[in-house]
């Protein structure tokens, strides 16, 4: 059970923890009902996927629920949606890198023919350079060794944002609003991105001995994960207020060795964790070609160093990670999180000819999540146009 504990932790363990400060300042003190909200829907929706997976021994991956539930496009429109999602995380981990790389080298920038470009725009480009060794192994083990730090990495964060709030310097005097409508929506996106790792449940669910004990498991790791995004939020909205930023590591003073153990620690994990990251998208693409093809290890390279680049080229045109991560939750998480659960847990098991508590429970989650995607999506496109 440990085990499974520490892999569904790792799941949650991303790059969103960066941006809770941010999304409770964008919605203001009482959007942290929300995100407990989120949390407690995304929570169900992991035991529907085991429900949905227990009702045919042929069910052994996400895509395979919606397969059964809706045939061969309810198959197609999973996967793509899984792709989409991690396209856009791997996305997220080079802006992660290029923004963080930028504050502890300001000056710094590269020259590319006559073109000269800044400093984020430059760190991202060697980020990916950075990243493109890792993306021609075609045994990952070691890195999903490493990836293991996920779950360490986030608590030695929120540790030393808060160990820089108690320096003389900072101070916990950050001034925050108790709602902002206006901001909600972002800060919706922002907390739904932090739950989107259901594509992996079934992976999980197939892998554990005791599957009686995997709702168990669920709830454990989503009460620690959601403790250590709250704290995260808390501590960080309460030192900058509303002068916190998409990645709260950004506001941090490089000159304290706190902030560079964050920033250090931040940095180590897209290095690792992009490679994992691109794997089901490599594959899927892969699987694509003609099968005499489909064990090349020259296809294999070639598709995965196409995805860095265009990801590289993706990471610099986009104006913020925010951007990212906002759209990735309104648009991508809360249809792979949220919705397919809810429906295909509907379609299989007929749940829509029979009115009872469930189904009101089950409609109203999606009516929720359809209302969260519409409004987050129309924001988060608003505010990345404007911030282009």
């Amino acid at each position: 059970m440990h085990i499974f504990n520490v892999h569904i932790i790792i799941l949650f363990s991303g790059i969103g923890i960066l941006s809770v400060p941010y999304a409770l300042s964008s919605g203001g003190w009482l959007s942290l009902i929300f995100l407990l909200l989120i949390a407690a829907s995304a929570c169900f929706t992991g035991i529907l996927i085991r429900r949905c997976m227990d009702s045919h021994p042929s069910i052994a991956s996400y895509p395979d629920i919606a397969g059964f539930a809706f045939g061969k496009k309810g198959r197609i429109i999973a996967s793509i949606f899984i792709c989409l999602e991690l396209y856009l995380v791997a996305t997220g981990l080079l802006i992660l890198e290029g923004d963080n790389l930028h504050k502890l080298s300001p000056d710094f920038s590269l020259k590319l023919g006559g073109a000269k470009l800044d400093g984020r725009h430059s760190f991202v480009i060697i980020a990916g350079a950075m990243i493109l060794p890792s993306t021609w192994l075609s045994d990952l083990s070691a890195l999903s060794y490493v990836s293991f730090g996920g779950v360490l990495s986030s608590v030695i964060i929120v540790v030393c944002v808060f160990c820089v709030g108690t320096t003389k310097a900072v101070g916990f005097h950050g001034k925050g609003s108790l709602v902002d409508l206006k901001g909600l929506p972002i800060a919706l996106s922002l907390y739904t991105f932090c739950y989107g790792a259901h594509a992996m449940f079934p992976t999980i669910y197939s892998s554990m001995k005791r599957k009686n004990q995997f709702s168990k498991v669920l709830l454990l790791s989503f009460i620690i994960c959601t403790i250590t995004y709250v704290a995260m939020a808390i501590v960080g909205y309460l030192i900058y207020g509303q002068a916190v930023q998409s990645q709260v590591t950004l506001n941090l003073p490089t000159e304290k060795i706190s902030s560079k153990v964050a920033i250090y620690t931040i940095l180590a994990g897209p290095i690792a964790k992009y490679a994992l990251t691109i794997m089901p998208i490599a594959a899927a693409v892969e699987s694509c070609f003609p099968e005499n093809y489909q064990d090349s290890k020259l296809i294999s390279v070639a598709i995965k160093v196409t995805l860095l680049a265009t990801t590289v080229v993706l990471a610099i045109v986009f104006p913020s990670f925010e951007s990212v991560t906002s759209l990735s939750g309104s648009i991508l998480i809360v249809s792979v999180s949220f919705l397919l659960p809810c429906v295909c847990y509907m379609k299989i098991f007929g749940l829509h000819r029979s009115f009872g508590t469930e189904l009101v429970v089950i409609v109203g989650l999606v009516l929720m999540a359809v209302l969260v995607g519409v409004v987050g999506t129309y924001s988060s496109v608003i505010r990345t146009v404007k911030d282009t």
